[in-house]
């Protein structure tokens, strides 16, 4: 059974709202920084910094082709996460 430590610290991941976005727009495509520093609406360096802490916790995973590193969710975990989370949210909204 993971820890209840290492659940929080992985939870923390989502408590950027920059991260979420960054995460959605991931969702069902794979992007490169540009795109998605357009996507989401923040600079290419916020982005790269946002994506660096995604990808150490293994939310997001990375490929090159030549000069271009696209980005892509890491496994379908990440989906049904925000998903269940989005839905838990939305349910309380009715209420």
């Amino acid at each position: 059974m993971v820890e209840y430590y290492e659940i929080a610290e992985f939870l923390k991941n989502f408590s950027d709202a920059s991260r979420v976005k960054i995460v959605l727009a991931l969702i069902d495509e794979e992007l490169s920084v540009n795109d998605i520093a357009l996507k989401v609406g923040m600079t290419q360096t916020a982005v790269s910094y946002q994506l660096r802490i995604l990808r150490d916790s293994r939310i997001v995973k990375h490929r090159r082709a030549a000069q271009t590193i696209y980005y892509t969710i890491d496994d379908e975990h990440i989906n049904k996460i925000l998903t269940t989370t989005s839905e838990h949210l939305e349910e309380r909204k009715s209420l």
